[in-house]
C-alpha cells in the first residue's frame, strides 16, 4: 500500500502564493510520474500539472506561467508552487502518483485532497 499525504492548502488573497506538498510513503519499488489535479464545486477534476521521474513537466493552459511543479525523488515528494493566484483557482487539490509496486505492478494512487481558497 502507498499513502500520499498532502499539505500546504489554505486561504489566500488574490495575487498571493501557496506551496503544496505531497509525500509518498509505503511499500513500492519506484514512484513514476506525479501530478496535481483540482476539482472545483460542480466541475470535473482536471489536471493542473504533472512531472515525470526525470523531471519532464506538463501544465494546464490555465496555470502556465503562474505555477511550477517540482519533485524531490529522494523524498518521493512533489511540490506545486502557485503564484498570482486567482479566485478561479479555488478548488480541492489532489495529488496523484503512478507507482511501481514491489512485484513490479503499476498502480495509481490519490491523496485525500487539500482545499485551496482564493478570496479577499
Amino acid at each position: 500500500q502507498v499513502q500520499l499525504v498532502e499539505s500546504g492548502g489554505g486561504l489566500v488573497q488574490p495575487g498571493g502564493s501557496l506551496r503544496l506538498s505531497c509525500a509518498a510513503s509505503g511499500s513500492f519499488f519506484r514512484v513514476n510520474a506525479m501530478g496535481w489535479y483540482r476539482q472545483a464545486p460542480g466541475k470535473q477534476r482536471e489536471l493542473v500539472a504533472a512531472i515525470t521521474s526525470r523531471g519532464t513537466t506538463n501544465y494546464a493552459d490555465s496555470v502556465k506561467g503562474r505555477v511550477t511543479i517540482s519533485r524531490d525523488n529522494a523524498k518521493n515528494t512533489v511540490y506545486l508552487q502557485m503564484n498570482s493566484l486567482k479566485p478561479e483557482d479555488t478548488a480541492v487539490y489532489y495529488c496523484n502518483a503512478d507507482v511501481t509496486g514491489p512485484t513490479r505492478g503499476r498502480y495509481d494512487y490519490w491523496g485525500q485532497g487539500t482545499q485551496v481558497t482564493v478570496s479577499s
